[in-house]
C-alpha cells in the first residue's frame, strides 16, 4: 500500500483567470478542430464534442441534430443491424463523420460491430466501451480491433492514468476515453471507491497522449457550459456529455409525469436498469454502479447545444483565444474554495 500526497482537482476546485484578449465578439471564436489521428492517419474537422454512447444519450435522433453542430455523437450499442440500416438510408455521406459506433469486447459485442462495419464501411470510427480500461483482456481486444481495422479510428476506454493512456495508443488506439467515476449517474467512487477527479486525469493523460501524438477524451463531470471549458483548458481534444444531454425530445429514456411536471428517465449503462434491460439483471458476483434518475423534460436539445457551445466561445473571448485549440495554452487555473454566488438558487 502507498498514498499519493499531492492534490488531485476536479473541476469544482477551479476557475479560469482572465486575460486580456483582443477579440471584440464571440462570434469571431472558432470552434472547430482539424486532427490527424495517430494510427489511422484520417483527417478530421469538427466542433469536438460528443454526446456519450448511452442508451438514454447516443440516440440516431441525438446523432441527426447533433451533426448540424458538426458535432459527434457515439451511437449505443444496443440498435441492431436494421435500425442501422434504417438511419443511415435517409442520411447523406456527411454523417460519418459525425457518428461513432460503439462496441464491448465481449464475443456478442464484437459480432454485432463486425456485422455493422461489413454492411457500412463507410462508417469511420470505432469506440470500444468497457468500464474498467485497466484490464489486460481489454488491451488485447483493443489490439485485434486495430489489427481488423487498420483504417478505423479507434476511441478506446475509459481510463485515468497517463500510462495506461501510453499502452492504449501504442497498441492501437488513436483516441483514448478519460474518466472514471466522474458521470453524474455514475455510483463507481462510492460501490467500489476507485476514481480520479476529472480535471487532473485530463491534465495528466492529455500530457501523455500528446507526448505520443494521440488524443484524448474528457468523459464525465461536466455539469455546465463552464465545465466543458475547463475540460478543454486542462487539455482535452474532446469532451464526451452525457447527463447535459438528458431529458430532451432526442434522448432516449421514458417520459414520466410527477405532479403535473414531465420527466425523462436517464440511468447509467452499469445502474441496475440497464442491465436488466441488456443483461438480464444484476450478475450475482457484482455490484450496480449506476443509478436512475428523473431529469426535467427539456424540449429539443438545440437550445442546450447553443448554450454550451456559446460558453465555451466566452470562455476563450475572457482569455484572449481566437480559436478553441488555443485554449489550453492561455489557460491559467486557480484554486477556489467557491464557484458561485447561490443566494438565490
Amino acid at each position: 500500500m502507498r498514498v499519493e500526497t499531492d492534490l488531485k482537482l476536479g473541476f469544482k476546485e477551479v476557475l479560469i483567470r482572465p486575460k486580456r484578449s483582443t477579440l471584440k465578439t464571440r462570434s469571431h471564436v472558432a470552434l472547430d478542430r482539424t486532427f490527424t489521428f495517430l494510427h489511422s492517419r484520417k483527417e478530421w474537422t469538427g466542433v469536438p464534442v460528443i454526446a456519450a454512447n448511452m442508451d438514454t444519450i447516443g440516440t440516431f435522433e441525438m446523432a441527426q441534430v447533433l451533426a448540424g453542430y458538426n458535432i459527434l455523437t457515439a451511437i449505443h450499442k444496443h440498435y441492431e443491424l436494421g435500425e442501422w440500416a434504417g438511419f443511415l438510408s435517409g442520411m447523406d455521406e456527411t454523417i460519418y463523420d459525425r457518428i461513432m459506433v460503439s462496441t464491448g469486447v465481449v464475443q456478442q459485442d464484437l459480432e454485432k460491430l463486425n456485422s455493422i462495419l461489413a454492411a457500412h464501411p463507410d462508417l469511420r470510427f470505432i469506440c470500444i466501451d468497457v468500464a474498467n480500461g485497466y484490464a489486460e483482456t481489454f488491451v488485447e481486444s483493443v489490439g485485434r480491433i486495430r489489427d481488423a481495422y487498420p483504417d478505423k479510428t479507434i476511441v478506446a476506454g475509459n481510463v485515468v492514468t497517463g500510462e495506461m493512456v501510453e499502452e492504449l495508443l501504442l497498441t492501437g488506439a488513436d483516441i483514448v476515453k478519460v474518466g472514471i467515476g466522474s458521470g453524474s449517474v455514475c455510483t463507481t467512487r462510492i460501490k467500489v471507491g476507485v476514481g480520479y477527479p476529472q480535471l487532473s486525469a485530463v491534465i495528466e493523460c492529455a500530457d501523455a497522449a500528446h507526448g505520443l501524438g494521440g488524443r484524448i477524451i474528457s468523459d464525465g463531470g461536466c455539469t455546465c457550459a463552464g465545465d466543458v471549458a475547463k475540460a478543454f483548458g486542462g487539455g482535452a481534444d474532446f469532451v464526451m456529455l452525457g447527463g447535459m444531454l438528458a431529458g430532451h425530445d432526442e434522448s432516449g429514456g421514458e417520459i414520466v409525469e410527477r405532479d403535473g411536471q414531465l420527466f425523462k428517465l436517464f440511468y447509467g449503462m452499469s445502474s441496475e436498469l440497464a442491465m436488466e434491460a441488456y443483461m438480464g439483471g444484476v450478475a450475482d458476483y457484482r455490484a450496480c454502479e449506476g443509478k436512475t434518475v428523473e431529469v426535467p423534460y427539456l424540449g429539443p436539445v438545440s437550445e442546450t447545444v447553443k448554450d454550451i457551445l456559446g460558453g465555451v466561445r466566452s470562455a476563450c473571448t475572457y482569455v484572449g483565444a481566437l480559436e478553441l485549440r488555443e485554449l489550453t495554452k492561455r489557460t491559467t487555473f486557480i484554486r477556489v474554495l467557491e464557484q458561485e454566488n447561490v443566494t438565490f438558487t
